[in-house]
């Protein structure tokens, strides 16, 4: 058996501190969120029950319950990572494993990351004329999801690109020299061990849909509207528009009323969040590095 050498015991205890003092550091960033919570579940908890969770709204949305907001976020949501992740992943996948490094590449890059600084309410307007008007959707569940993956194409694309760049170079010239093609090689190699990240560029796109108002305001989210939606070319409703529509736009709404509905949507989101960050666990734990 080999001792561990002075200058390796030295440099593990140095790695040590390190991790103690980033982790001290990160600690407080967790208590905003948890002084969030604390404080809508004081102002909220009054209003929040089974009811307020499964009704409808009624008398104005002074009264009732949430439940077409949450079904109509859960669609926008859904929808928009159905179309998102397809397209997220197939450009990283492009720009990682088959595009030469040129200009144009370059280029291409440079518009991923000036698509993510764009503000959301440039993209309801792109989404108001392209999708809307432009491809006749209408205001629907459709043209608001297609405007929200717009939104998060950048910062899925990104993520992804991240995440396949952390694959070994040496794994795929081990399988190439096996004989695997590169699209083998990719499907069967490269994208297995790239989930991890690919899922963390998936719950920054679940809480951003989840919360985003501006971009889905002119395309597809009703004021109010008393029944579920039928199809995708539907209007619905939205936790985030509901939101801000009592807070701001309905008169005599009861106090508690508000930070009930922001509750939900916060709890909705850290629950999917949790969810994703469970998955993403298991597949980082299966890394063969």
């Amino acid at each position: 058996m080999f001792s561990a050498s002075e200058h390796l015991i030295e440099r593990q205890k140095k790695e040590l501190r390190y991790k103690r003092l980033l982790g001290l550091i990160s600690l407080p960033l967790f208590f905003p969120t948890i002084l969030i919570m604390v404080w809508l579940w004081m102002k909220g908890s009054p209003a929040l029950s089974w009811d307020f969770i499964t009704m409808d709204p009624i008398h104005g949305m002074k009264a009732g319950g949430i439940f077409p907001a949450i079904f109509g976020t859960f669609c926008l949501v859904f929808l928009s990572i159905l179309i998102t992740c397809p397209l997220a992943v197939t450009a990283a996948i492009y720009l990682s494993e088959y595009a030469p490094h040129n200009i144009w590449t370059r280029i291409i890059r440079l518009a991923i990351l000036n698509l993510a600084g764009v503000p959301s309410i440039v993209h309801a307007l792109f989404g108001l004329g392209a999708f809307v008007l432009f491809f006749n959707m209408g205001t629907s569940i459709l043209a608001a999801s297609c405007t929200l993956a717009i939104m998060n194409l950048p910062v899925l694309i990104t993520s992804t690109l991240e995440s396949l760049k952390s694959v070994p170079q040496a794994y795929r010239e081990a399988s190439w020299n096996v004989g695997a093609s590169r699209l083998q090689t990719i499907q069967h190699i490269v994208l297995p061990n790239s989930l991890s990240g690919i899922l963390t560029g998936l719950i920054f796109s679940v809480a951003r849909s989840a919360g985003e108002t501006a971009a889905i305001l002119f395309t597809g989210v009703a004021f109010y509207l008393p029944f579920l939606p039928k199809s995708v070319f539907d209007q619905c409703m939205s936790l985030s528009m509901h939101l801000f529509t009592i807070s701001t736009q309905v008169v005599g709404v009861p106090e508690a009323y508000p930070y009930a509905t922001a509750l939900v949507l916060v709890g909705l989101i850290l629950g999917v969040n949790f969810v994703a960050v469970g998955i993403r666990f298991y597949f980082r734990t299966r890394k063969k590095w």
